[in-house]
């Protein structure tokens, strides 16, 4: 049985799906963490970044994340809504992440409330990065808008019998 699953699910476009869903989710939850909270409090970290323009950049941060994340996760654009994305990533790992080091999980101590962490480095942005330029270089997954589009121009242009 297990042979039969692997043999139609363990191609690559499947697992390519896979990474599609979880990278899209992950923007799709930092960028609703960054509304929910309100993007003037992430404006206020990124002044004191030294950001221009610090609320314009929340927003258009917010909606890079969302739209993106949300592209990913259908399958729409995935190679158009690579490129700002890496650029977040980019931009957090140089202004943020990149000073503590390469570990995304420093832990500190073990409290009674539970464990403690440090600062996180920039592991998780390299591995968002390497996972973006693999989805922008791959084929249309299964179930993406991207492949629809794609077969729906290749049937299109065939000439008719």
């Amino acid at each position: 049985m297990m042979h039969r699953f692997l043999k139609h699910f363990g191609t690559s476009e499947w697992t390519l799906l896979a990474l599609r869903l979880a990278v899209g989710f992950g923007f799709v939850a930092h960028g609703y963490a960054k509304l929910d909270r309100g993007p003037e409090h992430f404006a206020t970290i990124l002044a004191a970044l030294g950001a221009p323009a610090p609320l314009a950049v929340a927003w258009l941060t917010v909606v890079v994340e969302l739209l993106g994340g949300l592209c990913l996760m259908v399958g729409a654009a995935v190679r158009k809504a690579s490129l700002p994305l890496i650029v977040v990533m980019l931009v957090a790992m140089a202004k943020v992440h990149f000073r503590y080091g390469f570990s995304s999980i420093r832990l500190k101590a073990i409290a009674e409330s539970g464990a403690q962490f440090g600062p996180v480095g920039y592991e998780l942005n390299v591995l968002y990065i390497c996972s973006l330029l693999v989805l922008a270089f791959a084929p249309a997954t299964p179930l993406s808008i991207d492949r629809r589009l794609l077969r729906a121009r290749s049937r299109s242009s065939q000439p008719s019998r």
